[in-house]
């Protein structure tokens, strides 16, 4: 099949009207692309893949099947909301896999970042790849692929983040209606299709998830309580109006403890890091400096509610001299 590529003189994605006429074209495309066969789509609940399985939904329905992998390092919350969207209200074939053991299982005592990433890489394909034997008829793969992962894979920036790694007997065509895009056209077409303003502006989140907030060898208890204290982080954001602003804030809670005291009892617990950025191009990002009074409140819910968190940290390095995520 010849690659589609962005023409030059395509116009921006800005407004409702050129994303409804993005959007008309697709399903007129894809419909020609897909006839009556089946279509697969992994599912992640990013812009992306749901964007896609929203413009899927529109032009085909009942003949694509969405897989969502829990690999138990996703945001408070996320699964759920997957689950509600696309299983609830636009009605999809949704198969859910809950993979937590499994991943948390495989990642026990692994320390090197390089290799958490590849185990948590390596065993979403096999997940995937066993759902997929069991369908039968199935000759399409659907993915979120957009145009700077297109340009970066080609000036070798990295490797091709999609269709590789599916075993042999896995042989699909692709379908991918927003490899044209820049993300700020894909949010666009996303809340044309009606997909919620949480999922569609949602912050950009590394594949490995939390898993790469939890520096050293992840454990459930270490785990849980990054994902306690991001999840304070973005109610806080939403109520102080930085939800839209910032451009991504997560926490991070690495491998050490140290002496604090809570109730008069000594404790050895470990530090919690708040990382909050700015960025058009992610080659470089400034740090977004909170009001002090923001950060005395997070520092006074993170250290009572979230358990095995004694300190608060905050991460004022931009990029360079640091990497966005710290893994």
């Amino acid at each position: 099949m010849e690659e589609i590529r962005r023409p030059d003189d395509m116009a921006r994605i800005t407004t409702p009207e050129l994303a409804e006429a993005f959007i008309a074209e697709q399903i007129k495309l894809i419909k020609e692309q897909v006839g009556d066969k089946k279509v697969l789509l992994a599912l992640s609940g990013g812009v992306d893949s749901s964007v896609v399985a929203a413009l899927l939904i529109k032009a085909i329905g009942d003949q694509l099947t969405c897989v969502h992998v829990n690999h138990g390092l996703l945001r408070k919350g996320e699964p759920e909301q997957v689950i509600e969207v696309f299983r609830n209200q636009m009605k999809a074939n949704l198969i859910y896999v809950d993979a937590t053991d499994r991943f948390l299982d495989k990642l026990a005592g692994v320390t090197d970042p390089e290799e958490k990433r590849k185990i948590i890489g390596g065993e979403f394909i096999e997940v995937f790849a066993e759902e997929a034997r069991k369908l039968d008829g199935v000759e399409f793969l659907a993915q979120g692929t957009i145009w700077p992962d297109i340009l970066e894979s080609e000036a070798g920036i990295k490797a091709h983040h999609n269709a590789g790694g599916l075993p042999e007997d896995l042989k699909f065509e692709l379908v991918e209606p927003v490899r044209i895009l820049f993300k700020d056209e894909v949010r666009v077409v996303g809340v044309q299709l009606g997909l919620p303003e949480g999922m569609v502006y949602r912050q950009p989140f590394p594949g490995p998830g939390l898993g790469v907030r939890c520096p050293g060898a992840i454990t459930r208890d270490r785990l849980e309580a990054v994902r306690e204290s991001d999840a304070i982080l973005r109610e806080e954001f939403a109520k102080n109006g930085l939800a839209g602003k910032v451009w991504q804030y997560f926490t991070v809670v690495p491998d050490f403890r140290s002496t604090g005291i809570t109730d008069g009892k000594r404790t050895f617990a470990w530090p919690c890091i708040i990382r909050a950025i700015n960025t058009t191009d992610v080659m470089e990002v400034t740090v977004e400096h909170l009001e002090p009074q923001l950060i005395d409140h997070l520092v006074k819910r993170i250290t009572t509610e979230v358990p095995g968190i004694n300190r608060v940290l905050f991460d004022y390095t931009p990029k360079p001299p640091a990497t966005v995520e710290y893994e």
